[in-house]
């Protein structure tokens, strides 16, 4: 066991809870947590490495969006911090590796902005297909360019999907009935919707579709996915989009396939570098080409979807700080037991190695302690034990199963 692991976490009342939600997460997520007694304050932008360190000393609760890293030197700083919440879909701006084994809980929102970010592609594809982003600059500029050369409908066209998870299966099934002909290609064993048609490989699909839009998560070996080779692999004149991650595409080949004609357009809402808050400078090879729709990450900034996130991120911590629930967390096994009522609940995160329960069982045992109700899950190299018992431990038992040499965490929740 590591020296500096927070081993065991005094118990804590509501009123003892700091909550800290950066990023302008939506308000009805800090009026869900502020309504559980938790002390919650808000930023409005992302923080940096450095000022991350400085603002979780003493917060038991972090939100951020997809902007502010949690890094494992962040962790190594915030011995406070039991549960993070990344009000958003992806969590590729949290070490989740270095948060578990830390014993941070962490949680996202993985359907919640779902429609609005199909909503964006939809509405994207249609404004490059019909190059409405030129007519309107055309008309702001006082010049009447009544012409339908180079604009095209969408029906019968064929889209490409990479990445056929929950946004890329409802954008499948959107286009179709907009009267797209749809393809789609994923890593993973992916069921297809409606009339959709799964392509082999990556290659196989450039090479078929004329809209490409990506739709895969930040991890790091999805990095650098798209480049000058897949980009010449595309058909001349098509389209492509992406609402997903910046590190995805290489922006100087693309910008040199757009300047060539060999893309005819292309909506890009991510970017490698974005600023951390609202007015900073945003620079970009994409910035000036004709034909390019360019927006700020706003793929789930929708009133709906943001209001969704807010509530489902905010109970998620809730629920995992009250009863222990890890339900969809991505870095820990997924536990959750019945409301314990009358009872008191023991959390034990553990490195996941045999005879660990038995071992908490014993102390339990010898101090004691009845057990009313138990589970275990493991996740790679971390386990998780939720265990119901009869009265709350005296010290010298929690003392016990801290110093277990498995222990990561230990919290007693009533």
């Amino acid at each position: 066991m590591t020296a500096d692991l927070p081993v065991s976490t005094p118990r804590l009342g509501d009123g003892d809870i700091r909550v800290l939600l950066l990023e302008n997460i939506h308000e009805d997520g800090a009026e869900f947590l502020r309504a559980q007694g938790y002390q919650v304050e808000t930023r409005k932008g992302a923080l940096g490495e450095d000022e991350l360190i400085e603002a979780v000393q003493g917060v038991h609760l972090l939100g951020i969006r997809s902007t502010t890293y949690v890094t494992e030197r962040v962790l190594e700083h915030a011995p406070d911090l039991l549960s993070i919440g990344a009000f958003c879909i992806g969590t590729n701006q949290i070490d989740l590796k270095a948060a578990a084994a830390r014993g941070v809980a962490v949680f996202n929102a993985p359907y919640s902005n779902t429609r609005s970010v199909v909503e964006l592609a939809i509405g994207e594809i249609i404004s490059l297909a019909r190059r409405l982003n030129e007519k309107t600059n055309d008309m702001h500029a006082g010049v009447w360019n009544k012409s339908a050369q180079g604009s095209h409908e969408i029906r019968g066209r064929k889209l490409g999907i990479v990445g056929y998870g929950n946004i890329g299966s409802q954008l499948s099934v959107i286009a179709e009935a907009l009267g797209m002909q749809v393809f789609y290609f994923d890593v993973a064993d992916k069921l297809a919707l409606g009339n959709a048609k799964r392509c082999a490989t990556l290659h196989e699909l450039l090479e078929t579709v004329d809209v490409v839009t990506l739709h895969v998560d930040g991890r790091p070996g999805n990095a650098g996915l798209f480049g000058a080779d897949e980009f010449a692999r595309m058909k001349p004149r098509s389209l492509f989009l992406n609402l997903s991650r910046g590190i995805l595409v290489d922006t100087k080949a693309l910008r040199a396939h757009i300047e060539s004609g060999h893309i005819a357009g292309a909506a890009v809402d991510v970017f490698p570098v974005e600023p951390k808050k609202q007015g900073d400078p945003f620079e970009s090879d994409l910035r000036g080409l004709p034909n390019v729709i360019l927006t700020p990450h706003v793929g789930g900034s929708t009133m709906e979807a943001q209001q969704d996130i807010g509530r489902f991120v905010a109970g998620k911590l809730h629920s995992y700080l009250a009863e222990g629930s890890t339900d969809l967390s991505p870095n820990l096994p997924h536990l959750q037991l019945p409301s314990y009522g009358e009872h008191h609940r023991l959390v034990h995160i553990h490195h996941n190695v045999p005879g660990v329960l038995s071992a908490i069982n014993v102390v339990l045992g010898n101090h004691g302690v009845n057990i009313d109700g138990q589970t275990l899950g493991t996740r790679g190299e971390i386990g998780y034990v939720l265990t119901d018992i009869d009265k709350q431990l005296e010290p010298e038992t929690l003392t016990a199963l801290g110093t277990l040499p498995e222990t990561i965490r230990l919290r007693q929740l009533s």
